[in-house]
Protein backbone atom coordinates (compact mmCIF):
# COMPACT_ATOMS: atom_id res chain seq x y z
CA UNK A 1 0.00 0.00 0.00
CA UNK A 2 3.04 2.30 -0.10
CA UNK A 3 2.37 5.39 -2.19
CA UNK A 4 -1.36 4.73 -2.14
CA UNK A 5 -2.22 8.36 -1.33
CA UNK A 6 0.44 10.14 -3.35
CA UNK A 7 -1.75 11.16 -6.29
CA UNK A 8 -4.01 14.14 -5.76
CA UNK A 9 -7.33 14.47 -7.56
CA UNK A 10 -10.56 16.40 -7.70
CA UNK A 11 -13.92 14.86 -6.98
CA UNK A 12 -15.92 13.78 -9.97
CA UNK A 13 -16.45 10.88 -12.27
CA UNK A 14 -19.02 9.91 -14.84
CA UNK A 15 -20.41 6.50 -15.59
CA UNK A 16 -20.21 5.20 -19.12
CA UNK A 17 -22.34 2.07 -19.55
CA UNK A 18 -21.06 -0.54 -21.96
CA UNK A 19 -23.02 -3.29 -23.61
CA UNK A 20 -22.60 -6.66 -21.97
CA UNK A 21 -20.57 -9.09 -24.03
CA UNK A 22 -20.55 -12.10 -21.73
CA UNK A 23 -23.18 -14.28 -20.15
CA UNK A 24 -20.78 -15.79 -17.61
CA UNK A 25 -22.10 -15.29 -14.09
CA UNK A 26 -19.57 -13.51 -11.87
CA UNK A 27 -18.16 -15.46 -8.93
CA UNK A 28 -19.54 -13.01 -6.38
CA UNK A 29 -23.07 -13.90 -7.52
CA UNK A 30 -22.53 -17.66 -7.25
CA UNK A 31 -23.33 -19.79 -4.18
CA UNK A 32 -21.85 -20.27 -1.70
CA UNK A 33 -19.81 -17.07 -2.07
CA UNK A 34 -22.75 -14.69 -2.42
CA UNK A 35 -24.25 -16.05 0.81
CA UNK A 36 -21.04 -15.92 2.83
CA UNK A 37 -21.15 -13.35 5.62
CA UNK A 38 -19.78 -12.95 9.13
CA UNK A 39 -23.00 -11.19 10.20
CA UNK A 40 -26.13 -13.05 11.21
CA UNK A 41 -29.39 -11.17 10.90
CA UNK A 42 -29.35 -7.68 9.39
CA UNK A 43 -27.76 -4.30 9.96
CA UNK A 44 -30.84 -2.33 11.06
CA UNK A 45 -29.79 -1.79 14.66
CA UNK A 46 -26.19 -1.10 13.63
CA UNK A 47 -26.91 1.70 11.15
CA UNK A 48 -29.70 3.51 13.01
CA UNK A 49 -28.85 6.86 14.55
CA UNK A 50 -28.31 6.31 18.29
CA UNK A 51 -30.21 8.46 20.76
CA UNK A 52 -28.55 11.74 21.71
CA UNK A 53 -26.01 11.48 18.89
CA UNK A 54 -25.79 14.32 16.37
CA UNK A 55 -26.77 13.16 12.88
CA UNK A 56 -23.77 14.71 11.16
CA UNK A 57 -21.41 13.23 13.75
CA UNK A 58 -22.89 9.80 13.04
CA UNK A 59 -22.41 10.27 9.32
CA UNK A 60 -18.84 11.45 9.80
CA UNK A 61 -17.78 8.56 12.03
CA UNK A 62 -19.29 5.93 9.75
CA UNK A 63 -17.95 7.48 6.54
CA UNK A 64 -14.47 7.54 8.05
CA UNK A 65 -14.77 3.86 9.00
CA UNK A 66 -16.06 2.82 5.56
CA UNK A 67 -13.25 4.73 3.90
CA UNK A 68 -10.62 3.02 6.06
CA UNK A 69 -12.04 -0.49 5.67
CA UNK A 70 -12.48 -0.22 1.90
CA UNK A 71 -8.96 1.18 1.68
CA UNK A 72 -7.68 -1.84 3.61
CA UNK A 73 -9.48 -4.31 1.36
CA UNK A 74 -8.22 -2.60 -1.76
CA UNK A 75 -4.71 -2.59 -0.31
CA UNK A 76 -4.87 -6.36 0.10
CA UNK A 77 -5.47 -6.89 -3.63
CA UNK A 78 -3.83 -3.75 -5.06
CA UNK A 79 -0.82 -5.70 -6.38
CA UNK A 80 -3.23 -7.29 -8.88
CA UNK A 81 -4.88 -4.00 -9.88
CA UNK A 82 -2.27 -2.81 -12.35
CA UNK A 83 -2.09 -0.48 -15.32
CA UNK A 84 -1.82 -3.53 -17.57
CA UNK A 85 -4.60 -5.62 -16.04
CA UNK A 86 -6.99 -2.74 -15.25
CA UNK A 87 -6.45 -0.11 -17.98
CA UNK A 88 -9.87 1.41 -17.24
CA UNK A 89 -11.90 1.92 -14.07
CA UNK A 90 -14.60 -0.60 -14.85
CA UNK A 91 -17.14 -2.75 -13.09
CA UNK A 92 -16.36 -5.89 -15.03
CA UNK A 93 -15.95 -6.77 -18.67
CA UNK A 94 -18.99 -5.48 -20.51
CA UNK A 95 -20.19 -3.69 -17.39
CA UNK A 96 -19.67 -0.06 -16.43
CA UNK A 97 -16.70 2.18 -17.05
CA UNK A 98 -16.12 5.20 -14.80
CA UNK A 99 -14.55 8.35 -16.24
CA UNK A 100 -12.67 10.71 -13.96
CA UNK A 101 -13.73 14.36 -13.78
CA UNK A 102 -11.07 16.88 -12.80
CA UNK A 103 -11.43 20.29 -11.18
CA UNK A 104 -12.28 21.87 -14.53
CA UNK A 105 -15.05 19.28 -15.03
CA UNK A 106 -13.09 17.65 -17.82
CA UNK A 107 -13.62 13.91 -18.00
CA UNK A 108 -10.93 11.43 -18.92
CA UNK A 109 -10.39 7.70 -19.03
CA UNK A 110 -7.80 6.64 -16.43
CA UNK A 111 -6.60 3.20 -15.29
CA UNK A 112 -8.35 1.73 -12.26
CA UNK A 113 -5.37 2.04 -9.86
CA UNK A 114 -5.00 5.72 -10.75
CA UNK A 115 -8.75 6.33 -10.43
CA UNK A 116 -8.81 4.70 -7.00
CA UNK A 117 -5.75 6.73 -5.95
CA UNK A 118 -7.64 9.86 -6.96
CA UNK A 119 -10.70 8.78 -4.96
CA UNK A 120 -8.80 7.88 -1.80
CA UNK A 121 -6.64 11.01 -1.93
CA UNK A 122 -9.73 13.17 -2.36
CA UNK A 123 -11.48 11.54 0.61
CA UNK A 124 -8.37 11.76 2.78
CA UNK A 125 -8.14 15.48 2.02
CA UNK A 126 -11.79 15.94 3.02
CA UNK A 127 -11.58 14.06 6.32
CA UNK A 128 -8.45 16.02 7.25
CA UNK A 129 -10.18 19.33 6.54
CA UNK A 130 -11.57 20.91 9.72
CA UNK A 131 -13.99 22.93 7.62
CA UNK A 132 -15.57 19.77 6.22
CA UNK A 133 -15.07 17.17 8.97
CA UNK A 134 -14.77 19.30 12.14
CA UNK A 135 -13.23 17.65 15.20
CA UNK A 136 -12.71 20.62 17.50
CA UNK A 137 -15.25 21.93 20.00
CA UNK A 138 -17.35 24.77 18.69
CA UNK A 139 -16.87 23.89 15.02
CA UNK A 140 -20.06 23.23 13.08
CA UNK A 141 -20.56 20.92 10.13
CA UNK A 142 -21.12 22.80 6.87
CA UNK A 143 -24.61 22.96 5.41
CA UNK A 144 -23.35 20.96 2.44
CA UNK A 145 -22.03 18.10 4.59
CA UNK A 146 -24.64 15.51 3.59
CA UNK A 147 -24.05 16.37 -0.07
CA UNK A 148 -20.34 15.75 0.50
CA UNK A 149 -21.08 12.41 2.13
CA UNK A 150 -23.26 11.41 -0.82
CA UNK A 151 -20.35 12.23 -3.11
CA UNK A 152 -18.04 10.04 -1.03
CA UNK A 153 -20.53 7.16 -1.13
CA UNK A 154 -20.83 7.52 -4.90
CA UNK A 155 -17.10 7.06 -5.30
CA UNK A 156 -16.70 4.29 -2.71
CA UNK A 157 -19.38 2.12 -4.27
CA UNK A 158 -17.43 2.36 -7.52
CA UNK A 159 -14.42 0.93 -5.70
CA UNK A 160 -16.65 -1.87 -4.36
CA UNK A 161 -17.93 -2.51 -7.90
CA UNK A 162 -14.43 -2.69 -9.36
CA UNK A 163 -13.22 -5.11 -6.69
CA UNK A 164 -16.28 -7.33 -7.01
CA UNK A 165 -16.18 -7.48 -10.81
CA UNK A 166 -12.42 -7.50 -11.40
CA UNK A 167 -10.73 -8.90 -8.30
CA UNK A 168 -13.19 -11.07 -6.43
CA UNK A 169 -11.10 -14.15 -7.20
CA UNK A 170 -8.30 -12.58 -5.17
CA UNK A 171 -10.73 -11.84 -2.33
CA UNK A 172 -11.65 -15.54 -2.38
CA UNK A 173 -8.03 -16.67 -2.44
CA UNK A 174 -7.42 -14.60 0.71
CA UNK A 175 -10.57 -16.06 2.35
CA UNK A 176 -11.92 -12.53 2.79
CA UNK A 177 -15.28 -12.96 1.08
CA UNK A 178 -17.30 -13.17 4.30
CA UNK A 179 -15.78 -9.96 5.63
CA UNK A 180 -15.99 -8.17 2.29
CA UNK A 181 -19.63 -9.14 1.75
CA UNK A 182 -20.47 -8.00 5.28
CA UNK A 183 -18.72 -4.67 4.75
CA UNK A 184 -20.67 -4.16 1.53
CA UNK A 185 -23.96 -5.07 3.21
CA UNK A 186 -23.20 -2.64 6.03
CA UNK A 187 -22.31 0.07 3.50
CA UNK A 188 -25.52 -0.40 1.49
CA UNK A 189 -27.68 -0.59 4.61
CA UNK A 190 -26.18 2.64 5.93
CA UNK A 191 -26.62 4.28 2.53
CA UNK A 192 -30.29 3.30 2.49
CA UNK A 193 -30.88 4.47 6.04
CA UNK A 194 -29.61 7.98 5.28
CA UNK A 195 -30.45 8.22 1.56
CA UNK A 196 -26.82 8.38 0.45
CA UNK A 197 -26.98 6.22 -2.68
CA UNK A 198 -28.73 6.95 -5.97
CA UNK A 199 -30.33 4.05 -7.82
CA UNK A 200 -28.02 4.52 -10.80
CA UNK A 201 -24.95 4.16 -8.57
CA UNK A 202 -25.89 0.65 -7.43
CA UNK A 203 -26.71 -0.76 -10.88
CA UNK A 204 -23.41 -2.68 -11.32
CA UNK A 205 -24.05 -4.47 -8.01
CA UNK A 206 -27.85 -4.63 -8.12
CA UNK A 207 -27.91 -8.42 -8.54
CA UNK A 208 -25.80 -8.88 -5.41
CA UNK A 209 -27.98 -6.43 -3.51
CA UNK A 210 -31.06 -8.42 -4.59
CA UNK A 211 -29.46 -11.61 -3.25
CA UNK A 212 -28.63 -9.93 0.05
CA UNK A 213 -32.15 -8.55 0.26
CA UNK A 214 -33.45 -12.07 -0.25
CA UNK A 215 -31.19 -13.32 2.54
CA UNK A 216 -32.54 -10.64 4.87
CA UNK A 217 -29.11 -9.18 5.59
CA UNK A 218 -29.89 -5.68 4.30
CA UNK A 219 -32.21 -3.26 6.01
Amino acid sequence: MSGFFNISGKFGGKTKPKRSSSAVRPLFLCPPYCNNSIVKGNFKTIVQLPKYVDGNEWLAVNVFDFYNYINMFYGSISDFCTLRDCPTMSAGTGGFEYLWMDGQKKTSRVPAPQYIDFVMSWIQTLVNDEGTFPTKDGREFPLTFQQTVRGIFKQLIRVFAHIYHSHYDKVLSLCQEGHFNSLFAHFVSFGREFDLLDKKDIVPLQDLIDIMDGNGILC
